[in-house]
């Protein structure tokens, strides 16, 4: 497998990751969404909120949409699971089209990232990716274990790559991931 091959399946994992994820995280009682936990974000909230508010601001930078450091600083993080979601999905949809957009030559080309007070900073696109990848599966790792201290199990989240593992993720692969 190539880096370009291993990108792509990185960015449908992203997509299948969340969707269980967010799936249990819809069926928590009230009150455990928001509730203090101990965790780098207080809560499955604030995760949640940050992973998307990093994933809209890499995917401006990589689709060098123009909105730099503002795709972030002016996210408004939003408050019911089910919203917050629906704009997972459409992120995690946008990160999928865009790799498979690619090019393996385009792996080593240049976006300018703005990092406000840093300034305008060139990242190559497959550092780029990669660093979202290794970042929403920091904290979708640090979400996963505050369901432990809710009324709802945990998922599993590691069944994606190997063919062995095809077999426990085919509902999701049948039915279309992200559709809530």
């Amino acid at each position: 497998m190539n880096l370009l091959d291993h990108l792509r399946r990185m960015a449908g994992n992203n997509l299948w990751s969340n969707d269980r994820l967010y799936r249990a995280v819809l069926s928590l009682q009230p009150g455990e969404f928001e509730a203090e936990r101990t965790s780098f974000f207080p809560s499955i909230k604030a995760t949640l909120n940050h992973i998307l508010a990093v994933d809209l601001l890499y995917l401006d930078f990589l689709e060098e949409g123009g909105l730099g450091a503002a795709a972030h600083d002016d996210f408004v993080p939003l408050d019911e699971p089910g919203a917050l979601f629906a704009v997972q999905v459409a992120a995690d949809r946008r990160l999928i089209a865009f790799c498979d957009r690619l090019s393996a030559d385009d792996l080593d080309r240049q976006v300018i990232t703005d990092r406000r007070e840093d300034g305008m900073i060139p990242e190559r696109i497959g550092d780029i990716l990669a660093h979202v990848f290794l970042h929403d599966i920091h904290h979708r790792g640090q979400v996963h274990a505050m369901l432990s201290g809710t009324s709802v199990k945990p998922p599993q989240l590691d069944e994606f790559l190997l063919y062995y593992d095809a077999k426990l993720r085919e509902r999701e692969r049948s039915s279309g991931w992200g559709s809530n």
